[in-house]
């Protein structure tokens, strides 16, 4: 029995829930949750087999048989085709999809990208989502209380410089998530999730920039602990729009206020690592 009181009541009880990126940091977490605290059966999909058997080894023996995991690509919309049909095979049908897989490309100016790392943090971010909306969406309707919850960042809400490539990727999919809202609109709960910095793997590649971009990142992150306990609460309540982190609600405040301003506020912050700046500023704009 759920121990999850809202107002919806424990709309996720027993549910099957694909998440992506499972292996590890938050989509590890938010797993671990619905099966934990919903008794949700969850099918992870990750690249690393070893991440999921750590993950399942974490889980224990009492919850292990409620998780299972696939391997892939999620970038290559044949993968998810493919999935689709092992699970029909194996009789898994999906009524939740939560996309959180995700890569965060080192901070550089867009002129230092290559072609293939734009096509890969577009593919990841933002493609892998819509292959797998488009992919399981039939399945999905067919199913009591059904729900697409995209996991986003901060960076669709306010960007940065040195990180176009990933703003773009994170916009993309809030603009793309807000429409599947109103478009199934009482047929479904979609819910956007807009987290902040958060203590994951996902930021190692910054360490290669001499360390600049990872301290500050390091300085104004949120521990993922809490930063799921925050996720899956607003899931919980069937939160249409999420923003999580105090560099996140600073952004977006920032954002309305200073759309041109703010942004470059922000990348100064990165740029020179002041955290004191950053709540100061933050502090000033609460109070107005």
């Amino acid at each position: 029995m759920s121990d999850c009181k809202c107002c919806n009541g424990d709309w996720l009880s027993g549910k099957t829930v694909i998440v992506t990126g499972a292996s590890g940091g938050m989509g590890a977490g938010i797993a671990a949750t619905l099966i934990k605290k919903h008794g949700c059966q969850v099918v992870g999909v990750a690249r690393s087999e070893s991440k999921m058997l750590a993950f399942i080894e974490e889980l224990g023996p009492t919850y292990a048989e409620q998780f299972s995991y696939k391997l892939f690509d999620v970038s290559v919309k044949e993968n998810w085709e493919n999935f689709a049909k092992e699970l029909e095979e194996e009789g898994i049908v999906p009524s939740v999809l939560i996309n959180n897989a995700g890569i965060l490309p080192k901070f550089k100016r867009f002129d230092r990208y290559s072609y293939d790392e734009i096509e890969r943090a577009m593919n990841i971010n933002f493609y892998s989502c819509v292959y797998g909306v488009k992919t399981f969406l039939p399945v999905l309707l067919q199913q009591e209380n059904p729900a697409i919850i995209n996991i986003d960042s901060s960076a669709a809400l306010m960007t940065l410089a040195g990180t176009s490539m990933y703003s773009a990727s994170k916009a993309a999919l809030k603009g793309f998530t807000e429409a599947l809202r109103v478009e199934f609109k009482g047929k479904m709960y979609v819910g956007l999730v807009c987290p902040g910095f958060t203590k994951t793997d996902i930021f190692r590649d910054q360490k290669n920039d001499g360390g600049k971009g990872q301290k500050v990142m390091d300085m104004i992150s949120t521990d993922c602990d809490l930063m799921v306990k925050m996720i899956m609460f607003g899931i919980e309540h069937k939160r249409p729009m999420m923003v999580h982190g105090l560099d996140a609600h600073a952004m977006s405040i920032f954002n309305r206020m200073l759309p041109v301003k703010g942004s470059e506020l922000f990348s100064l912050v990165m740029k020179v690592g002041i955290k004191l700046i950053m709540f100061e500023i933050c502090s000033i704009f609460v109070v107005l």
